[in-house]
């Protein structure tokens, strides 16, 4: 392995500047920058990835400008290089870059924490927001290098306890507000985008039931902060980028745990900052969760309408992988119209898109938008148009597809797959998925999720003379 670089300077602005990956820089070898993405691009062939590398991206790696790669990159990188980890190719651990952009490192994570993964020392539990001077730190609670339902309910508590949001609020009090209010720095900004980070990790783990109330406190609390003013316009684009991409995150905790009218109100509120921000990938986002959002209400015009709004928001961005997604949300309101030709063509452009590419700007947020997302979205149109058979295919694509970190989508797809299949007259084999969505809901509490099994349920009641039916129906309690 290549020596530890020097620590970052900070630049001009108050940001560290980025730090040149030397261990990246010695696996390259000999070879220039365009031969060695050739090499990255033979490989992401090799096992059915796409990538757009290029000598660029090489450069943007070394130069440290890109600290940690998307999915599709660390899979290619960990079939060129078996058995070296992201740290030891100089990636920065992907829980302190799990964000929009990337901007900082997680506050109160030492500098040699580790992503979780197999050898790594297991790195101290991540906390929202800076603490105050002289405010007690709760105590770090290190991660499981396996999971068990019990590490995970652990782990959900220490989420919930642990943050220190409460400390940073009380620095706005009302008293402070009308005397002289603290001005938000630059370490407030890089609190507010910790806590989109932690949250999105977490969600992907453990759903949104859990974590809805907590989130929404540091909501409140990144809201403060820009009422307050800060010292610098950067300090406040910053902090207003940033407050967006938490409402949607809070946003998304309640639509996953069925408090539709408050997702609703939270993505109003995202996109009300993108339009005072001037932020274009912002809004585009908060629509994209609006049209979500919509099709699950039954509000399939809205739907549509949100899904438009966002595609054209869209086009000053140049990101297919994002177009593809708000093409798919588009399909989504249109099968709920029970527009079947609109909803093809729509899914049509989707997969266009999406077999383009991923690029070095796609939206950090879609880090989740692979071939099971794509797989899943459609099983769930032509679930909507009738389909069953159809749907129930995609949806086992995306069980097949869906990588073992995000165990929320896992257990949604297989939900969509049960219902799919139990409506299509595929009774047992709906109990035998039923069963395993069970055994995820150990690990996940999302009440969209549970409602999608009640419908199997109900469905499956009829056929409880069949074994595996029966079984299915006692687990839950049916």
């Amino acid at each position: 392995m290549a020596p530890t670089p020097p620590a970052a300077s900070p630049s001009p602005g108050g940001r560290a500047a980025p730090r040149p990956n030397t261990a990246f820089r010695e696996v390259r070898g000999s070879r220039s920058p365009a031969e060695f993405a050739a090499a990255v691009r033979r490989a992401a062939r090799e096992i059915g990835e796409q990538v757009s590398c290029d000598a660029r991206y090489v450069g943007r790696v070394e130069s440290g400008e890109i600290r940690c790669p998307n999915y599709a990159y660390e899979r290619v990188f960990r079939h060129m290089f078996p058995g070296r980890s992201l740290e030891d190719l100089g990636f920065q651990p992907r829980a302190s870059v799990r964000g929009r952009g990337g901007r900082g490192p997680v506050p109160g994570a030492p500098p040699d924490a580790r992503a979780h993964g197999a050898g790594a020392p297991p790195p101290p539990f991540p906390e929202l927001f800076t603490v105050a001077p002289g405010a007690p730190v709760p105590a770090a609670v290190p991660r499981p290098s396996c999971e068990t339902p019990e590490e995970s309910d652990v782990l959900r508590r220490a989420f919930m306890t642990g943050s220190t949001a409460a400390v940073a609020f009380a620095a706005l009090t009302p008293a402070d507000a009308a005397a002289s209010p603290r001005r938000a720095g630059a370490s407030d900004a890089e609190a507010v985008e910790a806590a989109v980070r932690t949250i999105r990790l977490h969600d992907d783990r453990h759903g949104g039931d859990d974590l809805y109330r907590r989130a929404g406190r540091e909501l409140r609390t990144a809201y403060a902060l820009l009422d307050a003013g800060a010292t610098r316009r950067s300090v406040t684009d910053r902090l207003q980028v940033g407050a967006g991409e938490l409402a949607l995150s809070v946003g998304w905790l309640a639509h996953d745990s069925g408090r539709l009218e408050d997702a609703r109100s939270h993505y109003a509120e995202a996109l009300a900052t993108a339009r005072v921000a001037g932020d274009p990938a912002l809004e585009a986002h908060a629509f994209c969760n609006t049209a979500f959002l919509a099709r699950d209400a039954d509000r399939p015009r809205e739907a549509v309408r949100a899904a438009q709004a966002a595609q054209q928001a869209a086009r000053r961005l140049s990101s297919h992988r994002l177009r593809s997604l708000l093409a798919l949300r588009e399909a989504g309101g249109l099968a709920g119209l029970r527009d079947h030709a609109g909803c093809a063509q729509a899914l049509l452009r989707a997969r266009a898109l999406f077999a383009r590419g991923p690029a070095d700007d796609d939206p950090e947020w879609m880090s989740f938008f692979g071939e099971a997302e794509l797989e899943g979205l459609e099983a769930q149109c032509w679930s909507a148009l009738g389909d069953w058979r159809r749907a129930a295919d995609h949806a086992r694509q995306a069980v097949r597809l869906q990588g073992s970190h995000f165990v929320r989508n896992r257990a949604l797809f297989a939900a969509q797959l049960a219902g799919d299949l139990a409506r299509a007259g595929e009774f047992e084999e709906a109990a035998e998925t039923g069963r395993d969505v069970l055994a995820l809901l150990a690990q996940v509490r999302s009440a969209r999720i549970r409602a999608m099994l009640d419908g199997t349920a109900r469905a499956l009641a009829p056929h409880r003379h069949s074994a595996p039916v029966a079984g299915f129906l006692a687990l839950r309690g049916s």
